[in-house]
């Protein structure tokens, strides 16, 4: 593929950053065979940040001729202390549940799930042994016990909680787990930023420096006005940790169900769930429904060629925009109200979701589902 089309892809939305943009068009041009990964631990339901949206992302990394990855991170899960701590529960889960709800994504985002590996932590971790092992010791070797401690925050942990020395292990692991799968390029929210910073700084420890893709953190239903008004201050302020601090804690999350959407919801959680978001009236910045407008909705309509269609309860007419930026421009403008905005947000969803709710209702993944309910009751 062309080199310029090829990177195109890979920083479209909803890719915010790149580390860094000048090392992956090196590595395009010199003709390289890259290997992408993105990690998951096995904690609970898949929303539409972890599946369409992060999915998505590798749709496009296919499509740009690079060879996809999905760590299924069953150690890390064990380390959180998710799923009560049961490793036979959280392979079990990782195998069957998780795995099906990011292929039946891929497929959804266009992508081709046939194409992308499922790599499960433990059973890298034997094939490895010895290798593994001196990989993260070689990490932790280039880290002080005080960044290990703030590096914390990518296990959705605060600093200064009481944390184990396990959890502690739990960086140096993650970045081990980039070189131990000579992966080219780490490919992750921006939650786990710090993360993948601690990988680039190891580099030297190995024979290569990765690329650190960062992707938009989507986010939850339910937030504050306060919250809200904290990311634009920060913003103002140019204070980009207390922005991206705030974004980590106002993002779409599975501990938090109705501030989020599954995949496999039914369409009357959808519809209650989308009807009850915060959605403040021609407000772009920080707005929930717009967010999931922009990185969700607007990228399935255009793979499928279709506008965005917008009903006015009140005077029965429709609006069509034929992109993002002209619908952004008439809701800015109060053209189009918040509660049109979530009828027409909640179809969408209903309609793009379908095949998963099929999938996990009536198709093989029902028993998956099941199995993953007993899991959630019972833990």
């Amino acid at each position: 593929m062309d080199v310029e089309k090829a990177l195109g892809l890979i920083k479209r939305s909803p890719t915010e950053e790149i580390l860094t943009e000048d090392r992956l068009a090196e590595a395009l041009n010199s003709g390289q065979h890259l290997r992408h990964y993105i990690g998951f631990e096995i904690s609970g339901f898949v929303h539409l940040g972890t599946g369409p949206l992060s999915m998505g992302k590798i749709a496009d990394l296919q499509e740009a001729g690079i060879k996809t990855s999905v760590f299924l991170a069953d150690y890390h899960t064990w380390i959180n202390k998710k799923l009560g701590g049961d490793m036979d529960t959280i392979k079990r889960i990782a195998n069957n549940y998780f795995k099906e709800s990011l292929k039946v994504s891929i497929r959804s985002a266009g992508g081709d799930p046939e194409k992308t590996e499922f790599i499960l932590g433990s059973e890298l971790y034997e094939k490895l042994g010895r290798d593994y092992f001196e990989n993260v010791l070689k990490v932790s070797s280039t880290m002080s016990l005080s960044r290990a401690r703030r590096s914390t925050t990518v296990l959705g942990r605060k600093e200064g909680d009481d944390i184990s020395l396990s959890q502690l292990i739990y960086v140096p692991m993650q970045a081990a787990d980039i070189y131990s799968m000579k992966v080219n390029i780490a490919h992750a929210g921006m939650d786990q930023r710090k993360a993948h910073v601690v990988a680039l700084e190891s580099s030297g420890a190995f024979s290569y420096k990765p690329i650190a893709l960062h992707q938009h953190l989507l986010m939850g239903m339910h937030i504050t006005e306060q919250q809200r008004q904290e990311v634009i201050a920060a913003r103002g302020a140019g204070d980009r940790e207390k922005a991206i601090s705030t974004l980590i804690d106002i993002k779409m999350s599975k501990s938090k169900p109705q501030s989020a959407i599954f995949i496999h919801d039914t369409e009357d959680e959808i519809r209650k769930k989308i009807g009850e978001a915060y959605c403040p009236a021609a407000q772009l910045e920080i707005n929930p429904l717009i967010d999931m407008v922009r990185y969700i909705i607007w990228p399935f309509l255009s793979r499928t060629g279709n506008s965005i269609e917008i009903e006015n309860k009140k005077s029965g007419s429709s609006a069509s925009f034929e992109g993002i930026a002209q619908f952004e421009e008439a809701f800015a403008s109060g053209k189009v109200h918040p509660a049109d905005l979530k009828t027409a947000v909640a179809e969408y969803l209903i309609s793009m979701l379908e095949p998963a709710r099929k999938y996990f209702s009536e198709g093989q993944g029902r028993k998956f589902l099941e199995e993953m309910n007993d899991v959630k009751i019972t833990r």
